[in-house]
């Protein structure tokens, strides 16, 4: 972000409620032209930051609705400019006759997330802070949305700028020992700069840990439950979700579309995917459904390769090995040996039981408490909800981008005693943490991130 926030010329207003019928909508603008538009519509500017029941007035002072009128004054507002919100009926003509007044008034329709765009341009809130806004409104779980607000209130943003300062002073230091060569003390070999770096490293290794679990509740995971037909998918579909969503029957390929559904696993998002058996298909439908359960696996962030050990007797690893040929092989996949209720001597069968085989009976229950334990353990997913924040993809690339310029950097001044390229790899460190926060950013990435907010946030 700029020292000096940019100016924007234009007033931005939009409907700040969902779209629909409601009881409340709220009309948001945003800019200079915020009093002339309130005096016009209200017949007055009311006292900032109290809520005020006036009339909502058409061009001929008719009354377009009755409401709460709220007026913020620069910079004290959301935006860091003069904020105006009317609170009227939630009906969409209502609500669409306020929104046409404005516009009549010099306002014009915000595009997506112009709000927080311009809060973050005008310094407001950084970036991770902009980001965590959305993922709040975003949220599938209550974890996930206290953590997007402890991202909103700069926990996040609090960590990244501590290793940033560690990474600057540290480059500050390793740059004045280049700059005076003549010192009889070599600054570089000895250990304070080594022991600085393996600090920061172990700090990075910290950072990420809680960023990566922040990840998890803010994306959630692609669970895809492939296997024979009749080896208890939909069985144990309807076991993990509680609910009776997919047909159970003994007759082989019932399941021909994708059924899905969300269950919350101690505050992790999963999206379970219950997909057709995989066989030589032999009709036009079935043969539908098998490639939409292939292209599903191909997608998944794990697989769940469901095992029929009581049809498959004396022969449960080879179906095994048999089905994993059939998962690409970057896939994750975590066996699961259902209806061990009716082979409760498979154990005979599998002299060392690997770590990502679970046995379970989707009829009974037996092993599926064991088996979400594993999901949690194989996704890396700890439940730690105090001190979590809201992280995606990008702030992870970042953070990975950052401890490794600071290793390399190390690799560089521990063989080559070059404190030069040092300081380098310290300056691209400080970039790309640059990069989470919005010091260092491009057009492009600003464009990307607030397009994807809803219009009026």
């Amino acid at each position: 972000m700029s020292d000096q926030p940019p100016v924007f010329k234009d007033t931005i207003a939009a409907q700040a409620t969902p779209s629909g019928k409601g009881g409340i909508g709220v009309i948001r603008l945003s800019g200079d032209k915020v009093k002339v538009i309130c005096r016009a519509i209200t017949g007055s500017l009311p006292k900032p930051r109290f809520a005020s029941f006036t009339n909502f007035l058409d061009e001929d002072n008719s009354v377009i609705d009755k409401g709460l009128v709220i007026y913020f004054v620069k910079p004290a507002s959301f935006t860091g400019e003069h904020v105006l919100e009317l609170h009227g009926h939630g009906g969409p003509v209502v609500m669409g006759m306020l929104l046409d007044r404005c516009v009549q008034l010099g306002a014009r329709i915000a595009a997506p997330g112009e709000f927080t765009e311009r809060a973050f341009l005008n310094n407001k809130i950084d970036l991770s802070q902009a980001e965590a806004i959305a993922d709040l409104i975003d949220s599938i779980s209550r974890t996930a949305a206290k953590s997007a607000v402890r991202s909103l209130e700069g926990e996040f943003s609090g960590l990244v700028e501590a290793l940033t300062e560690k990474v600057t002073l540290l480059r500050m230091y390793v740059e004045a020992a280049i700059d005076f060569p003549e010192e009889e003390i070599d600054f570089l070999g000895d250990e304070k700069v080594k022991g600085m770096l393996d600090s920061i490293i172990a700090e990075f290794d910290e950072v990420t840990k809680r960023a990566t679990q922040g990840a998890l509740l803010r994306e959630g995971v692609s669970l895809v439950l492939a296997g024979r037909p009749n080896a208890g998918k939909s069985s144990l579909m309807n076991m993990l979700t509680g609910k009776d969503l997919s047909i159970v029957t003994e007759i082989a390929g019932t399941t021909r579309d994708i059924i899905d559904d969300y269950i919350h696993l101690d505050g992790l998002p999963l999206r379970l995917i219950d997909t057709a058996g995989l066989r030589t298909a032999g009709d036009v439908i079935e043969i539908e459904g098998v490639r939409r359960a292939q292209n599903e696996i191909k997608n998944a962030d794990r697989v769940l390769l469901i095992v029929d050990c009581f049809s498959n007797k004396g022969e449960i690893k080879r179906k095994v090995d048999e089905l994993l040929g059939e998962v690409p092989s970057e896939i994750p996949v975590t066996v699961v040996l259902n209806k061990i209720d009716l082979y409760p001597d498979w154990r005979k069968e599998v002299d060392d039981i690997p770590d990502n085989w679970v046995p379970v009976s989707a009829k009974t229950g037996e092993g599926v408490s064991y088996l979400k334990e594993h999901l949690k353990q194989a996704l890396g997913y700890v439940v730690v909800e105090e001190g979590t924040f809201i992280a995606r993809a990008r702030h992870l690339d970042a953070l990975a981008r950052a401890k490794g310029s600071v290793e390399t950097g190390r690799q560089r001044l521990i063989i080559e005693n070059a404190g030069e390229l040092l300081a380098e790899e310290l300056k691209l460190c400080q970039q790309a943490l640059g990069e989470i926060t919005g010091i260092v950013t491009s057009d492009d990435l600003l464009g990307r991130i607030f397009s994807s907010f809803c219009i009026g946030k």
